[in-house]
């Protein structure tokens, strides 16, 4: 799976996520860029990623995660 595919997948977990049809991510996507994108809908998020992806992450790779980007580095490490 190449790159633009995980971001074009991950939109959609984004767009399902936070109903919200309009977001677009990108590698330097922050919680801050995203209205309601809290710890509780951090939680809701991280398992839909991992559910479309098919990947489990552990709580340091999270831990460690500062934007979308990182959660795609995850996500092609996985794969």
């Amino acid at each position: 799976m190449d790159r633009n595919e995980i971001f074009e997948r991950l939109n959609g977990v984004f767009r399902d996520v936070f109903d919200d049809s309009s977001i677009t991510v990108g590698e330097d996507t922050t919680a801050a860029d995203i209205d309601g994108w809290d710890s509780l809908m951090h939680i809701t998020l991280i398992s839909a990623v991992e559910d479309e992806f098919g990947v489990s992450f552990n709580m340091r790779d999270v831990v460690k995660m500062k934007n979308v980007g990182d959660m795609a580095d995850l996500i092609e490490n996985e794969a």
